[in-house]
């Protein structure tokens, strides 16, 4: 899903915001003592809002990263290498393969800044928590 300026998205997971509160101590009512938890805020799924700003890529993951890195390493030297040590570096290659194939898929990441229809605003998004309305 490519995102841009003024798009209608819905999140699609729960998202927990900040910390979870607490009472100050001394409040009344307050049995458990100073720092009780009472509650956390969260934003539900199905929420809707327009993007307001699309921000930069994210950056690969470390397993993408790593297969770049040892797939160039292989085509570049691995009919140099001794039989062994290319086998070895075809497992580790297959190995990342499946990640590789989800980045591929995926293409390029990117966060987002949100404007949801009841008010908040959320920023540094990442794309895989919406869905295009």
């Amino acid at each position: 899903m490519t995102l841009e300026e003024g798009r209608r998205v819905r999140l699609t997971a729960d998202l927990g915001i900040g910390e979870a509160f607490t009472r100050e101590p001394g409040e009344p009512g307050n049995p458990g003592g100073p720092g009780t938890v009472v509650g956390f805020l969260s934003l539900g799924v199905g929420a809707e809002g327009t993007v307001e700003r699309v921000d930069g890529e994210l950056p690969e993951s470390e397993e993408v990263r790593e297969y770049q890195r040892l797939k160039a390493l292989f085509d570049d030297y691995g009919h140099t290498m001794p039989e062994a040590s290319r086998e070895r570096l075809e497992a580790q290659i297959a190995a990342l393969e499946p990640e590789w194939a989800t980045h591929r898929a995926h293409g390029s990441r990117v966060t987002v800044r949100i404007r949801l229809d009841n008010g908040f605003v959320l920023d540094g998004v990442h794309q895989d928590v919406l869905a295009a309305l």
